[in-house]
């Protein structure tokens, strides 16, 4: 990492949240205007990244002497945030003289967040000079995820003729495996279960990722022994041996890899001694774990839903103190809910446009005739054959639009738009592919009166490509909504079906008050990396237009 990057993340307060991600940024330009009719420019890109509504350097390339079309051999490594709204500037200069920036021809500029060029893995738009384009001069930055190896490996593990070391029964022998770190100490990867009373022992396949395995490093020592298993605790020691990652997954000519399981002690009294039993490895199974960034580079859209709690409860919207009250300066607390999830989300969705429900609110059934009914599940624009409204301006304007055509009622019932969403969300999972992740955002001001149901949807949701996001406005004590955010335990359906996967987020606004909007996004979406990876990781489905990577081999025991 780079001075100037080290300097600027400081500033920047890069270094606060534990960064998972690294995206490397390539730049290329084409069409810059010459300085004069005998020369071209010297271009220079300058990286900055905006913090508290300042541009602050992040990182520059090197400067290209006399090309009007460069490619920059430089890239520049940041850190990816998906819950944050990361704006980047990069500035292109012409730099003509030993004196760097302060004496350069400044070239054009152009403006993005580092979402918009992840999701299209390559960004080009025109450089903009005074708010105009600069002729036909554009810009061109690729992305590339940096990351660790997130691979797991399968192993499964036999032997054959272990000592037997009970008096009245075969020995019941379990297999532990330790890495060898670099100060010598070992640490315990795995512990089969135990066979019992059996000499020649099968045990279970099981998972592991490359990092626990060695560190990344196939090279790494692998230190696996063999005990006899006794119920008092003091397990009495078969053998060991050595090996490596590299070992385990290399050519073995068509047959399984076997050590001999020695006894340091025997071989060192037995003249004759050979072993103290064999073990085979019978399963070395490599399996790609796709990050986040896998599949949104692969060409997965974040489909983003909002839904609205037009319940009594939240006051007359006529009323200053009605939750629903829009002010001309101060916009209420759903509209900056709306905005701070939505601005993030609207990056990763290509045709920017988002449905928008209501729900609690009593409406005509046509719009038009004068009997009202209570709907939990309406659309927010009205048109109930296209919900959808054009980017997070077109669902404010709908929300601010609907308030006087409709009468707040109740109750407040949330199942209904979960299971509308989770139907859009079953036709993506029948395709098998990574093309559509739903997010469903549930904007409510109370505790919710249809706990069971939507503890049943839930459970449904949380086995399809879907998301909820739950933020609590106003107030209210929303103690018992907590039991929907997995986090302090499974949550169950009546019927006690646990939910496949965490999949709901639930924060009250109030906790961010007086925090910026930036910090409720953070909050709510910092999960959703995870969840989507957990999904399609979890179905085995790889990301589009990506190249497949699993290797695998396979033996009897």
């Amino acid at each position: 990492m780079s001075n100037i990057y080290e300097s600027a993340a400081t500033t920047l307060d890069l270094f606060n949240t534990p960064c998972l991600t690294k995206v490397e940024l390539r730049v290329a330009c084409r069409s810059l205007s010459d300085r004069d009719a005998l020369s071209k420019p010297d271009p220079c890109v300058v990286l900055k990244m905006q913090s508290h509504g300042q541009w602050f350097e992040v990182d520059r390339t090197e400067i290209i002497r006399s090309s009007s079309s460069p490619v920059f051999s430089k890239v520049f490594t940041v850190d990816f945030y998906f819950e944050e709204v990361q704006r980047l500037r990069f500035e292109l200069h012409d730099i003509s003289s030993h004196n760097g920036l302060k004496d350069a021809d400044f070239l054009g500029a152009m403006e993005c967040t580092l979402g918009q060029i992840v999701s299209q893995r390559k960004l080009s738009k025109a450089l903009l000079k005074q708010g105009n384009t600069a002729g036909k001069s554009s810009i061109t930055v690729t992305a590339e995820e940096l990351s660790g190896n997130n691979d797991y490996v399968e192993l499964a593990f036999s032997a054959r003729k272990l000592d037997d070391k009970d008096f009245f029964s075969k020995s019941d022998p379990f297999l532990e495996i330790f890495r060898i770190n670099d100060d010598g100490s070992g640490s315990l990867v795995h512990r089969t279960e135990t066979i019992m009373n059996n000499l020649s022992p099968v045990w279970k396949s099981f998972k592991v990722s490359l990092n626990t395995l060695c560190s990344g490093d196939e090279d790494r020592q692998l230190k696996c022994t063999v005990y006899d298993w006794d119920s008092n605790g003091k397990h009495d020691f078969i053998g060991e041996f050595q090996t490596t990652f590299r070992e385990m997954k290399g050519d073995m000519d068509g047959r399984p890899l076997t050590w001999d399981c020695i006894n340091p002690k025997y071989q060192m009294k037995k003249k004759n001694y050979r072993n103290s039993g064999t073990v085979t490895l019978y399963l070395c199974k490599i399996i790609k774990m796709h990050s986040f960034l896998d599949y949104i580079m692969g060409g997965c859209q974040i489909q983003f839903t909002v839904a609205i709690d037009f319940t009594a409860s939240n006051g007359d919207p006529r009323n200053s103190c009605s939750l629903h009250y829009i002010h001309p300066y101060q916009p209420n607390e759903y509209l900056k809910a709306l905005v701070a999830v939505g601005e993030i989300c609207q990056d990763y969705d290509s045709d920017k446009m988002f449905p928008a429900f209501g729900f609690g609110a009593q409406i005509p059934p046509d719009f038009k005739s004068c009997v009202f009914q209570v709907s939990h599940d309406f659309a927010v624009n009205f048109d109930e054959d296209n919900p959808e409204c054009a980017g997070i301006q077109g669902v404010l304007e709908a929300y601010q639009n609907c308030l006087p055509k409709i009468q707040l009622y109740g109750p407040t019932n949330i199942a209904p738009i979960i299971m509308k969403v989770a139907n859009a969300a079953s036709e993506e999972m029948h395709t098998k592919e990574a093309m559509e992740y739903f997010i469903l955002l549930i904007l409510t001001d109370g505790v919710i009166t249809d706990m069971a149901d939507t503890r049943e949807a839930i459970v449904h949701a949380s086995h399809l490509p879907m998301s909820v996001i739950i933020v609590g406005i106003g107030n209210a004590d929303f103690s018992d909504m907590q039991m929907l955010d997995g986090d302090d335990g499974i949550l169950r359906s009546p019927k006690g079906e646990p939910v496949l996967r965490d999949i709901v987020q639930f924060v009250p606004f109030h906790n961010f008050k007086h925090a910026s909007p930036a910090a409720l996004a953070k909050s709510v979406l910092a999960e959703v990396p995870n969840q989507v990876v957990d999904y399609y990781n979890g179905k085995s489905i790889k990301p589009k237009c990506m190249s497949d990577y699993e290797s695998s081999r396979a033996f009897s025991p």
